[in-house]
Order: C-alpha cells, then sequence, then structure tokens
C-alpha cells in the first residue's frame, strides 16, 4: 500500500520532537564514531576535546619497538602514527635561514657540468660508506670504519631525516668521508685533466677545499663522551644559561678541551692566569664526560679548532657567554651564517693571549654590549640550529645534491638496506640511549622551510667584504689599547 505524501507532512507536523530526536541522535552518534576513528588514526586530542581540534597526538618515544627487549612492548610503530596522511594544522612554511644559501655554494662546482656515476665513484678512495636512497629507502655500502661510532650515528641521523619527511627525498647517490680535515683540494681540479671533481660529502671544509659539508654526527648524541643528543643537550644548557646571571658570571674567558690535538690548543694554555701574568683566562683540560650545561658560568667562552673544526662550537655559542672565537681555518654547515661582533668576538691566532685579554678588558669595561652579542650568538644557536633546522638543511642540502645527479640511481647489489631497527637493535648501552632519546616518532606538522636563492657574485662579495671589515676594526681597537697602555706614563 503506498503512503500518502500528505499524511506524512501531517505526522511531521503534529509530532516535530520525534523527527528532530531522530536527527539529533543520528548526528551525535555519527560523531562519536568519527572521534574514535580519529582518535584510532592518532589525530584527535581528546583533552582539547571542548575545542574539537584535530591536532597529530605526540607518542612517548621508547626505542626500539621491535627489538627483543624487556620493557618495550608497547611501543606504538611509527607506521601507525599516520600524520603524514593529513595535516589540518600545518602552517605555511617560513624563509630558510640565511645560511642555507651555502648550500648553492658548496655545489657550485658541479653546477655546469651535473653529477656522473663516475665523478661519485671516484669519491670512494677516501669515503666510508656510500649511501644510495632509493624509493624512500636508504642503503649503504660500507667501506671502512671511522672513527669511533660517527658512521653510524650520521646514517641514524639520515635514517630520522626520512622519518621527519617520509617520503619527500628523491632518489641519490653519494659518497661520505667522516673523518675531519677535507681532502678534495680545488687546486687539484682546475687544469683540464682531472677537472671533474668527486662530490664528497664530510662535517667540515674549508676556503681551499670542495668538500660538502653536512651536519656532523653529534647531533643525535656523541657516546663516547657522554654528551646527549643536541635537542637534550641544548635544553640543558639554557637551563643553565638561566642559573647564573651574566653579569654575576665569573669576569674572565674559560676554555676547556683537548689541548694535545693540534699545536694551536697547546699555545692557548700558556694564557692561564698565572702570577707572572694576568691574561683574563682560565683553560682546563679535559672534555669527555663533562656536563655541557654547568660551563655555562663565565662571561666569555673561547672556541678553538682542534685538528679541524671542532664539535664544541655549537655548545660554547649557546651558553649566552660571549664566544671568543680564534681565527679559523675550517667550516662547518652554520658558521658562514654569524657575523663578527654580532654573534661572537674575533680572536687574532697568531696573538693568541694578548688578543684575548683586550678581548676580556673590552667586554667588561662594556658590559651591556658584551652581553648583547652573548645573546644574540646564543640566540641563533637556538633558533637556527635548532634540529627542525638541522633536518631542513639536510633536506635542502639532499635535494640540491639530488637536482645534479645525471645517471639513474640504482642499489648497488653490495649494499645493505639500513633501518631504525638494524641500527638501533645492534646498539647497546649509551649509544642505543642516545639512538632512542633521538628517535624521530612521526613526521614533521611543518614543511620544509622555503629554501633562499643563492648569493649573486656581488652579494657574495659583500658578505665576504663585511666579516672581513669587521675582524680588522677589532684589531686596530686591540692594537691601539696595547699601543696606549705601553706609552702610558
Amino acid at each position: 500500500m503506498k503512503t500518502n505524501n500528505n499524511d506524512e507532512q501531517r505526522k511531521t507536523l503534529l509530532f516535530p520532537g520525534k523527527y528532530i530526536l531522530k536527527s539529533t541522535v543520528f548526528i551525535v552518534a555519527s560523531l562519536f564514531v568519527a572521534a574514535a576513528l580519529l582518535g584510532f588514526l592518532g589525530y584527535l586530542n581528546f583533552n582539547a576535546f571542548a575545542g574539537f581540534k584535530l591536532i597529530p597526538k605526540r607518542f612517548k618515544p621508547r626505542f626500539p619497538y621491535q627489538c627483543d627487549v624487556q620493557d618495550q612492548t608497547h611501543q606504538i610503530p611509527f607506521s601507525q602514527n599516520l600524520t603524514s596522511r593529513l595535516h589540518p594544522n600545518r602552517s605555511q612554511p617560513s624563509s630558510c635561514p640565511s645560511y642555507f644559501r651555502w648550500i648553492h655554494e658548496d655545489l657550485r662546482p658541479w653546477k655546469a657540468t651535473g653529477i656522473t656515476r663516475d665523478m661519485v665513484e671516484k669519491a670512494s678512495k677516501t669515503a666510508h660508506f656510500r649511501l644510495v636512497i632509493h624509493r624512500g629507502k636508504a642503503y649503504v655500502k660500507r667501506y671502512r670504519k671511522s672513527i669511533q661510532t660517527r658512521d653510524d650515528f650520521t646514517l641514524w641521523g639520515i635514517l630520522q631525516l626520512l622519518r621527519w619527511y617520509p617520503g619527500k627525498l628523491p632518489d641519490l647517490d653519494l659518497m661520505f668521508d667522516a673523518d675531519d680535515r677535507p681532502v678534495v683540494r680545488s687546486d687539484d681540479y682546475t687544469g683540464q685533466q682531472n677537472k671533474d671533481p668527486p662530490p664528497l660529502f664530510r662535517y667540515c671544509s674549508d676556503d681551499a677545499s670542495l668538500d660538502i659539508v653536512f651536519p656532523d654526527w653529534s647531533f643525535w648524541g656523541w657516546a663516547e663522551v657522554n654528551i646527549k643528543p643536541w635537542g637534550k643537550s641544548l635544553e640543558a644548557i639554557q637551563e643553565g644559561n638561566n642559573i647564573t646571571q651574566w653579569k654575576d658570571r665569573v669576569a674572565y674567558a674559560y676554555w676547556r678541551g683537548n689541548p694535545y690535538v693540534d699545536p694551536t690548543r697547546g699555545e692557548l694554555l700558556k694564557c692561564n692566569v698565572s702570577e707572572n701574568e694576568e691574561w683574563n683566562t682560565q683553560t682546563k683540560e679535559g672534555f669527555k664526560n663533562s656536563n655541557l650545561e654547568n660551563q655555562c658560568t663565565h662571561r666569555y667562552k673561547i672556541y678553538i679548532e682542534g685538528w679541524a673544526w671542532s664539535v664544541s662550537e655549537k655548545y660554547i655559542m649557546a651558553c649566552d657567554s660571549m664566544t671568543l672565537y680564534v681565527k679559523p681555518r675550517f667550516y662547518d654547515f652554520y658558521i658562514r651564517g654569524m657575523m663578527p661582533l654580532q654573534h661572537y668576538w674575533p680572536i687574532r691566532d697568531d696573538a693568541k693571549c694578548t688578543s684575548l685579554k683586550f678581548a676580556v678588558h673590552w667586554g667588561n669595561t662594556h658590559v651591556d654590549k658584551a652581553h648583547e652579542i652573548g645573546e644574540l650568538g646564543s640566540r641563533f644557536i637556538r633558533e637556527e640550529v635548532n634540529m627542525k633546522y638541522v633536518y631542513d638543511y639536510m633536506f635542502h642540502l639532499l635535494n640540491e645534491y639530488a637536482k645534479l645527479l645525471k645517471f639513474k640511481v640504482n642499489v648497488p647489489s653490495d649494499a645493505e638496506e639500513i633501518t631504525p631497527e638494524s641500527l638501533g637493535c645492534a646498539a647497546t648501552e649509551r649509544w642505543r640511549d642516545f639512538m632512542a632519546k633521538s628517535m624521530v616518532m612521526s613526521p614533521s606538522e611543518e614543511f620544509p622551510c622555503d629554501m633562499v636563492p643563492p648569493y649573486d657574485r656581488m652579494a657574495l662579495k659583500e658578505v665576504t667584504e663585511r666579516k672581513t671589515n669587521l675582524t680588522r676594526q677589532v684589531e686596530l681597537w686591540e692594537d691601539q689599547y696595547f699601543h696606549d697602555l705601553a706609552n702610558k706614563p
């Protein structure tokens, strides 16, 4: 029997509450089903349910989740944390820090020619490993063991990058040398023969070399000397900064480290305060097992290279102390974005003791300005060299490098796939603990920063000349100070 439409309309008019109730029950039930699904997928924060805000859940890191280890059975696998599928709260990317421009300069030697497979394989002469990224997975061919576990923690960092930006890296093939000093000398590739330099990644380079700089292993922890991953170390140093106000700190320059790795450090020990000389400087041997957060007690901290650039740089510059930066030969990936008299105070390499003495004298007679230099240097480290930007630098460097490859990337038959499990499960004690602390547990909730354009030749010249002129200005102040001191009646 057919239903009369007029009858249905009359029922609706007579009993409107019944139909409103049904609709309300349906809507509420649908919301609870949706909430349960989103909660299961990891997108609904029930604590913020009143605002009904979709945000990715943050799971407490426990590692490794597929290793046969006691008390690790409740780890939520990365594959179940689906934040890479929906990003309702992603903000528009900001521009990358200015030092990212140096990526273009580091890759400039291959801009015109591109990079062939033969060029890559020539770099195996000194490389510790060959890294291939293919379809989002990492494969490694090892040539020799590095110092300590530099190679393992560098590879660990690359695996975390793949988790931070899953599916975003292109296929690529590179060689990595985990030793200290650069080896690809630009003079060896200026003639007609051997004109194609091998692209070789490492932690530092210098003006006479073409090695491609990459963030060092200690960003994920330096287990051998008990320095925690950078994110944890930065938090601890910041807490240490708050213990002693800057003006209440010891009004001397302070350095602690290994004086035997290079003669220039041995010379620094001669600048110690003694009965015969007042150099305004305190130096101390030893770095292993030292608490970084307990070393922010002086107004001035000295940075000096060792055999090459030194890992200690970022820890020293994070202290809010004015960094007294002894003239370097080498550079890492971020220092080229820092400026003398803005982020640090330059120190002569050929007259360290007198240069340090003047720096401390100037700081103690220009307290506010010295404090400002220390704060700006530390802020640069905290805000522009945090782990988000470390991963962004790696991301953009590898992307720009991959654009230059002129061959199809294949996985070598003798390369092995590496995963967080293959590296992490094999690690023990502090090494495993640091991998756990630095493990990326969910993809980034933000896009990579927008890559900055390369310098034009004139702008690059201006940046270089500005650094030179500011350093020269400090030297003139210093010369005038000691001239006046010598001629004081």
